[in-house]
């Protein structure tokens, strides 16, 4: 349950390993999260989570494996971490993605296929488990990292963004069908962030690091609004980007 000032005690966090998810889940026990149960692929780095966790105040964690290459068994992994809990759950966080090298990937269909069942088919298996659970014991909330490259797909990364897109698209919707269960969603849209994932990538305006990404989360979970942005200016920024005209936005997004 949830403590005398609405932060969240029991956590689960798919996704647990990355460089965002371990960030926030440190901001998250700092504040009091106590049971932290995180789920992903690998073993080690789960592992290495947990004892962050642990160093940052968590009392209780504990660990899922998954392969988000493998839908049909979000249930599964979804339950799995419930069920360590061991009681409600008050808040879910889906941080499983995968950016991906574009120009190797786009001709590929294996890779391409595998970008959008860890970007998008995965997540959405996940969240109709989380949704499920969640309005079973009246209560919770569920974080979603999208990006903000889902406001708009550019042809650098349209398998990435184009993914990020559906979910971000699909997050609202099932945000307005939580509506009245005493659930809710809210969707993080990070910009370009300095992390393992993006080693190597070209940074673009407004980049942030995880320890940022994490400090703007919290001050969304404390909030009612439906939509993280980080940074908040991007929200500015990308009013104005998504009605650009075609041939300008291609010069600016792929510069």
């Amino acid at each position: 349950m949830e403590n005398a000032f609405g932060q969240p005690q029991n956590v689960v966090v798919l996704g647990g390993s990355s460089d965002i998810a371990r960030a926030i889940t440190k901001k998250l026990c700092a504040a009091r999260a106590n049971t932290v149960v995180l789920a992903g692929r690998s073993q080690d780095l789960l592992d290495a989570a947990a004892a962050e966790a642990h160093e940052y105040g968590a009392t209780r964690t504990d660990t899922v494996i998954f392969d988000a290459m493998v839908p049909l068994d979000a249930g599964r992994a979804v339950g799995e971490c419930f069920d360590k809990v061991g009681d409600k759950v008050d808040l879910v966080i889906v941080a499983v993605g995968l950016l991906g090298d574009q120009r190797a990937y786009e001709d590929d269909p294996e890779l391409a296929t595998r970008m959008a069942m860890v970007n998008f088919t995965w997540p959405v298996a996940a969240l109709a488990e989380i949704r499920r659970r969640l309005v079973a014991q009246g209560s919770g909330r569920i974080l979603v990292i999208t990006s903000v490259a889902a406001i708009r797909v550019r042809r650098g990364a349209y398998l990435y963004s184009g993914a990020k897109a559906g979910l971000d698209r699909l997050c609202d919707g099932l945000a307005d069908s939580l509506d009245g269960t005493g659930v809710t969603l809210q969707i993080l849209r990070p910009a370009f962030v300095r992390s393992k994932m993006t080693t190597g990538e070209k940074e673009t305006p407004f980049s942030t690091g995880v320890n940022e990404v994490a400090e703007n989360v919290m001050k969304g979970l404390a909030g009612t609004e439906r939509v993280i942005w980080s940074p908040p200016l991007v929200k500015y920024v990308f009013a104005v980007l998504r009605h650009l005209p075609a041939p300008i936005w291609r010069k600016v997004a792929d510069r």
